[in-house]
This record gives C-alpha cells, structure tokens and sequence, in this order.
C-alpha cells in the first residue's frame, strides 16, 4: 500500500486538477496538443456524462483556437449526416431522414450531452461565413448497412435513375437479412446462400465512374454517396466473416473507422483537422494493450503510424457513480452503479489520488518519473453498451501500459450516468432536433 501512496501522491504532483467540467482551464492541453492535426478522445464507457461534456469543451477549444473543422464519432455514418445537415444550415436535408439514432444503444449519441454539442456546433456555423470554416460532424462505424443502401439508391434516383435500377436489384442480394444482419454469416458459413461480396463491389464500382460529373456538380452530396457505399462494401464483409474470424471482424471494423476518417480529412482538403470520439479501447493503441496478443488493431495504433506525433490521444476513466448500460445486447437501457475499481488496476491508482478530478499529461509529463512508474502493465476498466458488475473482472478488465496507450488520461473519480433523450416529445420538453425524438 506504501509503493501505491507513494505512486499516488507523484500522479498528484504530475497532474492538473480541476473542479468541474465548466471551470476546467485548458490552456496547457491546447499547448501540449500543438499542431496535432487529429486529436482522439476516448471514453471509458458509452454512457458516463463526464467524459462527453468533457470531449466537447475540449472539442469547442479546439475549434476556436486551433482551427479544427472535423468532428467524427464512433456513430453510424447516415445518422451523423443529419447531425452534419443540421449544423451546416440544412434543416430541409435533416427533416427528410426519419428516425435517426433508433439502433441499439440509442442512448450513445441522443443524450443531453450530444444535444447541447450539437446545437453548440449549430450556432457556431451560423456565424462562420467560410463554408471551409463550417464544422462538419460524421460518423465512422459500419452498423448501418440498410440505410446506406437507402441513401445510396436515393442518390442514384438523382443523378442517374438507370444506375440506381441495377443497383436497387444487386442489393436485393442482401435483402433477407435485414432484420438480423449478423444471420449473413450463418448463411454463408451452411452455404444456404450465395455471398453479396460482387454485387456491392459492382455497385460501389459503377458509382465511382460517375465520380467526376456528379462531384463537380455537388462534390458533398457525391461524398455521402460514396462513402455510404463504401460502407456497404465493407460492412457486408464485416457481417460475412463476423461468426468465424471474430477477431479479424474487430480489425475490419477498426480499419474502415481509420479510412473512414482519412476519406474526411481528404475531402475537407490538406489543411483540415480532425477529433475523434470514440471509445478508449478504440483509441488507445492496441500495441500497448493485451488486444495486441490477440492479433487486433484499432483506431489508436493506425493513427499513430499513420500521423505520427501530429496525432494526440486522450484516455479517460473514473472510479464510480453511475452509468446507462444494459445487462444484455439489444436490453433496455439501465442506470447501473459502477463498481469501486479493482485493486490491481490503473483505477484503483488514479481513485488514491488526493483529488477527485485531474488531467494527468503522459507524452509531455510534468515529472519525469511518472512514465516509468506507470509503464508496467496493470488492470484497466472497459465499459461498453452492455455493463455486467456480476462478473466485472472478468468481463470489464483488461492489461494496458496506460503511458504507452494514451499522450493524456483524464480522469473523474465519481461520474454519472448519461441523460438519455425521450423517446417521445413531451409537452414543455426541450427542442430534441436534430435527434428526432
């Protein structure tokens, strides 16, 4: 217990403390961060308050004194298109889609938290009069199968009808599996069905010889489109090996995130910056952790190889309070109290810390020591959609070399759950658009 007091007060000495996510200076991150040109948040769980509103006042700072005009979030890539219509001025755009964020977890992305960023970035494109300048939100996840076939064939029916016909008939491939795309891979693995793998690439194919004409005349909405297909490409992949090369369907999915996100910094030109938001065992380098022995990669490692020290990457984690999670996939959402940190863990470290909240700097430290003290491997919590506190450890840790995962940890020793969005709205409510309910 001496070694961990000692170990405690140095991360104390090494670290700025703040009270509150609205009081937090944020001067010295902003120098640490430089001229990074993508920074990752992560999170330690998909429903702790703290870590949102603390991504976002980062985020804000971000855009006002660095210049970034990129968010991207751990979303589907449809529903942050309609986050993007609506703070880039296009209400009429946003109105047309039904029903965003209705996949499991909805509470992810359509909490309070999400709402009040959103409407932030609303009212700062307003004012920005470069459309270079406007901030863009897009998602990097490649769950929505089925809508970005929708939104490939209602651009097609646009701009060239005939195409869009032969399309409509190649996906019909995946049709059968719309309710339960993970059955695609059953099918394939007893052979009951043919493998859509051709007709997607056709599709994905004959959309790209019409690249030239359609994105001059509208070179976003011919991006959406294209990177809607792309998304079914590699999600029908993804589903196809998703039951017998799991650990490859992890590195599938991490790999089109990565080249999801350098398509966006592509498209918003040379000069464009980028945050992630994403969960920390997506963005903290699988090299540092017990994934790595796995075989698996993620966000974190492939922007580092790719940007080198012109990306920075920010962990988070807390100790208790409380959560949304649910007990099951696809379960109700459920406020959980989260269990006090295992004694062995980077948690348990952080909690003896004379302070409750802190930013503790790993890249840049303020003394030297607490790299070395850190680097030997210890347990660390992972909280995701589905929070099991029965069998925690067995479920919720992992082995990670913090310093070697993350340049910066932040750390909020009590947390609480996010406020999820109503469903329905109610008479008085807050306005909940752009998340349509």
């Amino acid at each position: 217990m001496k070694a961990n007091r000692s170990l405690s007060e140095l991360i104390g000495q090494s670290s700025e403390h703040f009270k509150s996510v609205d009081d937090v200076n944020l001067d010295n991150l902003m120098e640490r961060i430089g001229d990074s040109r993508v920074v990752l948040l992560g999170e330690a769980s998909h429903g702790t308050a703290e870590f949102y509103d603390m991504r976002a006042r980062i985020t804000k700072e971000l855009i006002e004194k660095k210049g970034f005009t990129i968010v991207t979030a751990e979303a589907d890539w449809p529903d942050a298109a309609h986050i993007n219509h609506y703070i880039r001025g296009r209400e009429h755009d946003a109105l047309r889609q039904n029903k965003p964020f209705s996949r499991f977890p909805t509470w992810m992305w359509a909490n309070k938290s999400m709402l009040e960023f959103t409407h932030w970035l609303h009212a700062y494109n307003k004012k920005t009069e470069s459309s270079e300048q406007k901030i863009g939100f897009y998602g990097l996840d490649l769950y929505s199968l089925y809508s970005s076939i929708d939104r490939v064939l209602d651009y097609l029916q646009k701009v060239d009808p005939k195409t869009a016909e032969i399309a409509r008939e190649r996906y019909d491939c995946l049709m059968p599996w719309e309710d339960d795309p993970s059955l695609y891979s059953r099918a394939m693995i007893t052979e009951q069905h043919k493998s859509c793998e051709v007709e997607v690439l056709n599709n994905l194919q004959d959309l790209l010889k019409i690249e030239l004409e359609c994105s001059v005349a509208n070179g976003e909405q011919f991006f959406d489109a294209k990177q809607n297909a792309k998304l079914i490409a590699d999600a029908e992949r993804y589903y196809r090996t998703v039951y017998y090369a799991k650990n490859n369907s992890w590195n599938q999915r991490d790999h089109h995130m990565f080249e999801t996100l350098q398509a966006v910094l592509e498209f918003r030109g040379a000069q464009s910056k980028a945050v992630v938001w994403a969960h920390n065992s997506h963005l903290g380098d699988a090299r540092a952790t017990q994934m790595s022995a796995r075989g698996e990669l993620n966000i974190g490692q492939l922007a580092r190889q790719e940007y080198g020290d012109k990306v920075y990457n920010i962990g988070f984690g807390t100790d208790h309070g409380t959560v949304a999670a649910a007990s099951s996939w696809g379960g109700p959402m459920e406020i959980k109290q989260v269990q006090p940190s295992h004694i062995d863990s980077y948690e348990r470290v952080f909690h003896e810390v004379a302070t409750d909240n802190f930013l503790l700097p790993l890249r840049y430290p303020l003394h030297e020591d607490i790299r070395k003290k850190l680097l030997p491997e210890r347990l660390e919590r992972a909280i995701g959609v589905i929070y099991r506190p029965e069998t925690e450890l067995q479920s919720h840790y992992f082995y990670a070399s913090l310093p070697a995962q993350f340049d910066e940890y932040i750390w909020f020793d009590k947390t609480r759950a996010v406020e999820a969005l109503p469903k329905q709205r109610e008479e008085g409510a807050f306005d909940t658009f752009p998340f349509g309910y």
